[in-house]
């Protein structure tokens, strides 16, 4: 394998911006993986709180991790300055209070790559955790065994950071989506992607509250456009209608 000084298998991808009570989380979490054929790298927006702190204080204990810091244009364009740096074959996305599900989870995605001679894409199943890395429950939709782009239509049916995906397969984020441009890069991939490897398990906890999650009623109407753009708007608003009758006998 090649040496990670010179050519690192994979490029996490870890956005911050104040997030002193959750990144030490994911700190530890990348620093006890079995695989060491990785960089971190830490895509900082100018924290005031103790993040730079803490993650200097890291950086002193693992030379896998570096640091930019400085004022970004929100989530999505420090997740692009991350991909400008990455020198990684695949991309992972662990942001604050996210972390791997094991300390051999990231040897498993690497076995997996090896394997199957490198896809484009390898995904697998996320639990949700809480403030304290405490498991709530598994993610409401599950990763199915077989992916394409197709199976985006219902929804983001893989949690971004279970989606590992190939450099040469994945562009940036477009940024005229404000909350869910993690969906529509999700789906460009796999447009590009020849080739798509399940993992069956768990392999990220996915901290609960994130972006997404705290500006819900925007995202979906994000969604939905983007939706309309790659499967059609009469397609979606079906696919849509069938949704809501469907949590409404669910309710009663």
């Amino acid at each position: 394998m090649a040496s990670t000084t010179l050519h690192p298998l994979f490029s996490i991808i870890t956005v911050t911006y104040n997030a002193a009570a959750t990144v030490q989380r994911t700190l530890d979490s990348v620093a006890a993986q079995s695989c060491s054929l990785y960089e971190h790298l830490i895509i900082d927006g100018a924290s005031t709180d103790g993040t730079l702190d803490i993650v200097n204080q890291a950086m002193q204990r693992n030379p896998l991790i570096s640091l930019l810091s400085e004022p970004d244009k929100g989530l999505y364009d420090a997740m692009n300055k991350g991909i400008g740096l990455a020198k990684g074959d695949y991309f992972i996305f662990l942001n604050a209070g996210d972390k791997f599900h094991s300390a051999d989870t990231l040897q498993t995605i690497a076995d997996t790559i090896l394997d199957n001679d490198y896809p484009g894409i390898v995904y697998g199943q996320t639990d949700i955790v809480d403030d304290n890395g405490t498991f709530l429950k598994p993610r409401h939709l599950t990763a199915p065994r077989r992916l394409s782009v197709k199976s985006f239509a219902d929804g983001m049916v893989v949690c971004h950071q279970a989606f590992v995906v190939l450099r040469r397969v994945a562009g940036y984020y477009d940024l005229k989506y404000r909350y869910s441009a993690d969906y529509e890069w999700c789906i460009r991939c796999l447009l590009r992607s020849r080739r798509n490897s399940y993992i069956d398990g768990i392999i990220i906890d996915y901290l609960a509250e994130g972006l997404t999650t705290a500006n819900h009623r925007a995202s979906l109407m994000e969604r939905f456009k983007i939706m309309s753009r790659y499967y059609g708007f009469w397609p979606t608003l079906a696919r849509h209608i069938k949704f809501f009758i469907r949590n409404a006998k669910r309710k009663n």
